[in-house]
């Protein structure tokens, strides 16, 4: 295996973890946001107001996107299992 496949592996994984991450990212990042605003508008400063939209924001992100996920994922996966032979010499 030369130093040129190990890299495009390296950079083809970082892609595909920043690509499958940056949804739940944003979604978590956005509410966070809003509900921050919220919580200076209202001078609200409960712990789990923040927490707990946030939660629920994600875990619907996972719902509605984790098939799509999944398939990437398994996509790459196989991707990297056939590159094997290729690799190996």
């Amino acid at each position: 295996m030369d130093l040129g496949a190990v890299i495009y592996i390296f950079r083809i994984s970082v892609f595909q973890v920043i690509i499958l991450a940056l949804p739940v990212l944003f979604v978590g990042m956005t509410v966070g946001l809003i509900v921050s605003i919220i919580q200076a508008t209202t001078s609200l400063q409960e712990q789990t107001l923040s927490f707990v939209p946030k939660i629920i924001a994600i875990l619907l992100t996972l719902i509605f996107l984790g098939p799509w996920m999944i398939a990437s994922l398994t996509e790459f996966t196989r991707n990297l299992i056939t590159m094997i032979p290729q690799v190996a010499r």
